[in-house]
């Protein structure tokens, strides 16, 4: 066997963890193994040097030595002897253990690893909210379509006064080992199919399985404030799980429909309101909606359209912290349409009597402002 140091055999650094030295075999182990390397010589030999490699520098006591001593820690050991006390390292280790150690999660862990009894699945229920049910909360019956543990076998599988007998070909352990040379790999038992029991003498309503299909009703208290997207946990009403394992969890997924006259974000509401051209340049007193009903809203004179109007604590409690959003309102002045011949009369006298050019600038600010400023864009590209 070579004499190549052992770091850089597994290519770590010689002050790296059990961890990175664990994660460097891994990775040479599996490029350099006999199975993928096709009766290559060399690159069996240097899956040797590997295994050897990491032997030494996986156990604490012998990578001590090996860092004082190098090689000639284990001089006597290779020839039979104690070597210091550190003990040999020359392939009397059983592959598979060492595989066991490093690929446990590809493998399924130790070699008599009985198949656990599956939890039961996940379910997720759509739940259709008005805004006004979300906001304020409610108490809703679900009928849950489900698989629920069987009542008659106890969720066993088994007939009443039976129970399952312990699978002759896996001996309960749910799987089976298969060696190639050294290289062993565990597959699920094709008797027991994992479960290392088998049921001989199944229960009729069930048919073994332990659980059967049934719709159960569930009364679920929704929380003031939920919004789209949230979801409620019910733990343990999902699926049953098989032969008497734990049933899994049930999501309430919730989903707010659009209000025709409210829209939310967070804990606020928004809204527009229409106010009358008349009612935005006198000023005066307009009705807005909320959820709790109608609040009177002072609107001052001179209005314009796209002013926003804060009501302070009209908006939604939040679920989490329970604070209270407002209700935002947005002014839109409405142009008066259907006029009659002396309405647009008296229209057209009014503007009239406002003047034109600088006049009327006093009584449109906005107006000559973008115009002047329509003007000075012009300028600027002809100069």
């Amino acid at each position: 066997m070579a004499t190549q140091d052992f770091y850089q055999v597994l290519g770590v650094s010689k002050d790296a963890n059990e961890r990175d030295i664990k994660k460097a075999y891994k990775r040479m182990a599996m490029k350099y193994h006999p199975d993928r390397t096709k009766g290559d010589k060399e690159m069996e030999i240097k899956f040797k040097e590997i295994k050897q490699a990491y032997e030494v520098l996986s156990d604490p006591q012998k990578r001590q030595m090996y860092d004082q001593y190098g090689h000639e820690a284990f001089e006597q050991a290779r020839q039979g002897g104690g070597g210091h006390g550190a003990g040999g390292f020359g392939g009397g280790a059983d592959f598979a253990d060492i595989f066991g150690d490093v690929f446990g999660d590809i493998f399924g862990g130790g070699r008599r690893q009985q198949a656990r009894a599956q939890r039961g699945a996940d379910l997720r229920y759509n739940l259709d909210m008005s805004l006004e049910e979300a906001v304020r909360g409610k108490t809703v019956e679900l009928e849950i379509p489900t698989l629920v543990e069987c009542g008659d076998c106890g969720g066993s599988g088994a007939k009443k006064g039976s129970k399952p007998q312990t699978c002759g070909h896996c001996h309960g352990a749910g799987q089976i080992q298969m060696r190639q040379g050294f290289f062993a790999v565990q597959q699920t038992c094709p008797q027991c199919r994992g479960k290392g029991t088998i049921i001989s003498d199944p229960c009729r309503t069930c048919h073994g399985q332990g659980r059967k299909e049934e719709t159960k009703t569930l009364s679920v208290k929704i929380p003031s404030g939920v919004d789209t997207g949230d979801r409620i946990r019910l733990a343990n009403e999902g699926e049953a799980g098989e032969h008497g394992a734990p049933a899994g969890d049930l999501y309430v997924q919730v989903h707010v429909r659009e209000h025709p006259i409210f829209a939310r974000d967070g804990n606020n509401l928004f809204c527009e309101v229409p106010v009358s051209f008349t009612k935005a340049a006198l000023g005066g007193d307009i009705e807005v909606p909320t959820l709790d009903g109608k609040v009177k809203l002072k609107v001052p004179k001179e209005t314009q359209t796209g002013k926003h109007f804060r009501l302070r604590g009209k908006g939604v409690k939040s679920v989490r912290t329970g604070a209270v959003g407002d209700l935002i309102c947005k002014v839109v002045i409405e142009t008066p349409v259907n006029l009659s011949s002396k309405q647009r009369d008296m229209l057209q006298e009014l503007e009239d009597s406002m003047g034109t050019g600088d006049e009327a600038a006093k009584f449109r600010p906005k107006e000559k402002g973008f115009f002047d400023g329509v003007k000075q864009f012009f300028d600027d590209l002809r100069s």
